[in-house]
């Protein structure tokens, strides 16, 4: 499979009135053709204002300080907001988490998917932007299309708002579809459904898609890789089956068994000591030092290197150092 995006050395700060915020702090990963990345971390970790680097979508008092996001060898962080229009929405695509706040609810569903045809594909006529988003509309499994096209977000279930948020995202058959939590707003029946469909729909337009969640049973339905990310940095990344069941980094042990277990009924439920790092003034050393149970002096003072441990599993952790050996042990 060929690199579809490539995102090197990223740094992201977030200027405040108390200070300036280094939310991402120098992140690499990369998405191949037709693969699913799941990027998992606490809130605050810096997963969303990664994606948002990516999108274009910063806050007006964020910036990229550093760093390259190559898409087909295209260094989207030097693209002004006018180029960012023309690959939003055609080359790049995303769900948000809430579908409510995501639509219009001053325009009917059909009006929405046409805007976004009549914004990037100029070469349509009515009627075919109309067939079109008909097209989308049935493709993202809601019945009845012609009489969804004109009713409003509000006369829509939770999950059926979701399906159009899909339907727009998907309209003009983007590289890449990003999803922020996409499910966290849905009870749990209808966000299986989501998933299900999202995988059903990549196999149909063979698109790639990165998912971010803090939810470890979507990572595992869905995701092909998984990037762990802490305090602003990635810790660990591997497949899918590598995450599971051979975990390398402390955090992403921690995040594993705090997950609920069914055999377990009544039994206390684990949890990562501590606070994640404060990112205006970060630790100089590794960000889980303050919180791992197996921190060494080192580190506190140094951060660690990406070490490989395994193919295609890359872990940032003194532990995996030789000289900790004994520790690991």
């Amino acid at each position: 499979m060929s690199r579809l995006l490539e995102v090197n050395q990223l740094q992201v700060q977030i200027k405040t009135q108390h200070g300036v915020v280094r939310a991402v702090r120098g992140i690499s990963f990369y998405l191949n053709e037709q693969e699913t990345l799941a990027i998992v971390g606490e809130s605050g970790s810096g997963k969303s204002i990664s994606v948002k680097s990516i999108m274009g979508l910063l806050p007006k008092n964020g910036k990229i300080t550093e760093g390259s996001i190559l898409l087909e060898g295209r260094d989207l962080a030097k693209y002004s907001e006018r180029q960012m229009q023309t690959v939003r929405g055609s080359d790049i695509s995303m769900i948000f988490q809430d579908p409510m706040t995501s639509l219009n609810p001053t325009m009917t569903i059909g009006k929405q998917i046409v805007e976004i045809l009549r914004e990037h594909r100029k070469d349509m006529s009515k009627a075919q932007m109309k067939k079109r988003a008909l097209e989308l509309i049935s493709l993202v499994g809601i019945s009845n299309p012609e009489a969804r096209f004109h009713q409003y977000p509000h006369q829509l279930s939770g999950g059926m708002r979701q399906r159009v948020v899909i339907a727009v995202a998907l309209a003009c058959d983007p590289k890449i579809l990003i999803a922020d939590e996409p499910t966290t707003a849905l009870d749990v029946t209808i966000q299986a459904q989501i998933l299900d469909l999202m995988k059903d729909l990549q196999k149909k337009i063979k698109t790639s898609i990165i998912i971010i969640t803090h939810n470890l049973g979507v990572v595992a339905n869905i995701a092909d890789r998984v990037a762990v990310m802490y305090g602003g940095q990635l810790v660990e990344t591997a497949g899918v089956r590598d995450l599971f069941y051979q975990t390398t980094h402390p955090y992403t042990k921690g995040l594993l068994a705090s997950i609920p277990k069914a055999s377990l009924k009544g039994s206390e439920l684990t949890a990562i000591p501590g606070t994640p790092p404060d990112l205006m003034d970060p630790p100089k050393g590794c960000p889980f030092a303050a919180r791992c149970p197996k921190t060494m002096e080192v580190c506190r003072q140094y951060p660690p290197e990406d070490m490989l441990c395994g193919e295609e599993h890359h872990a940032r952790c003194w532990l995996l150092d030789e000289r900790a050996k004994a520790l690991r042990e």
